[in-house]
């Protein structure tokens, strides 16, 4: 490490002591933390935790209570989709990848090559995938059918007329979507779009949850998917069925629970095997009732009580 000071260029001695301190860090961050009017200093141990765009928000919730718990821990949190953080699992870039989606077979063979070993999965919440739509929508309700009908190639359903719905701001329906390394693309695909169904072309493909509600609250004809968690008083959140006629379920957490809500998911951790312990006490904290309120006050679906 280069270490150039106006001090270390005036003696050999100063900046042999200052390279020693310098490296005597490396493997740890150095800070100081406060917690209940005391201010210990010591050092922080970081997990890099990477992935699910649907996720980031609660992961890094978690991350800010958790360091109120255990000062000595730092959850340095990323988004950019569960694609991201499954190619990070696998080259070993993270310690905790987050996945809106089950590891694909592949991946986990993947994975076993690179450590040697599967990677170890837990279940940490649900997610109740919300269909979003502008809150000046007459519309209260879809079914699985029609959302396919309007998203998929050669989809039968591109006016919100044919839905039974007049809009100010135009006939046309125009989808909001999400790129195709975000897990909450794939997991639309299959439970909506169909696994042998292509999306149909022409949707406006967004990078992040947040972007794709954003849109439709500033698009009055727009309809779009996102976690239930990005839910704002711009956008209207409607019923879903699975077939065209009802019955229509609102998402929630019992309707997540007893399975009424058609397309809810579960959200998981992977790590590429056995957790360090650090890493395991962290898990085990998102697993408490304590890391299962974060989960509720954050707009997800926390796991049942055993």
């Amino acid at each position: 490490m280069n270490t150039l000071t106006p001090y270390s260029l005036c003696t050999g001695a100063i900046a042999t002591l200052v390279a020693g301190l310098v490296l005597s860090g490396c493997g740890q961050k150095e800070g100081v933390h406060t917690e209940g009017g005391a201010k210990p200093a010591g050092k922080v141990t970081s997990i890099q935790n990477i992935g699910s765009d649907t996720m980031v928000n609660l992961a890094q919730a978690w991350a800010e209570t958790y360091h109120q718990v255990d000062p000595s821990v730092s959850v340095e949190v990323s988004g950019g989709g569960s694609g991201i953080g499954v190619a990070a699992l696998i080259n070993g870039t993270c310690e905790i990848a987050n996945s809106s989606r089950a590891l694909e077979p592949e991946e986990i063979q993947k994975a076993k090559s690179k450590h040697g070993h599967d990677p170890k999965e837990f279940l940490v919440g649900w997610d109740a995938l919300a269909i979003y739509v502008h809150s000046s929508n007459p519309i209260d309700e879809i079914s699985i059918e029609e959302l396919s009908e309007i998203y998929k190639e050669g989809g039968t359903i591109d006016k919100w007329s044919q839905l039974g719905s007049k809009l100010a701001g135009g006939e046309e329906i125009i989808r909001i979507s999400r790129q195709n390394n975000s897990g909450t693309y794939h997991y639309f695909r299959e439970m909506v779009v169909g696994r042998k169904s292509d999306f149909k072309l022409g949707s406006k493909d967004m990078n992040g949850s947040k972007d794709v509600v954003e849109l439709v609250s500033r698009t009055p004809n727009a309809i779009g998917y996102s976690g239930l968690g990005y839910k704002t008083d711009k956008v209207k959140v409607l019923k879903v069925s699975k077939k065209k006629g009802g019955p229509y379920v609102a998402p929630s957490i019992p309707t997540t629970w007893d399975k009424s809500y058609p397309i809810a998911r579960p959200m998981f951790m992977y790590t590429p095997g056995q957790p360090s312990p650090h890493v395991q006490k962290y898990i085990d904290w998102i697993l408490t009732d304590a890391g299962q309120v974060v989960v509720k006050d954050s707009g997800y679906i926390p796991l049942p009580k055993k």
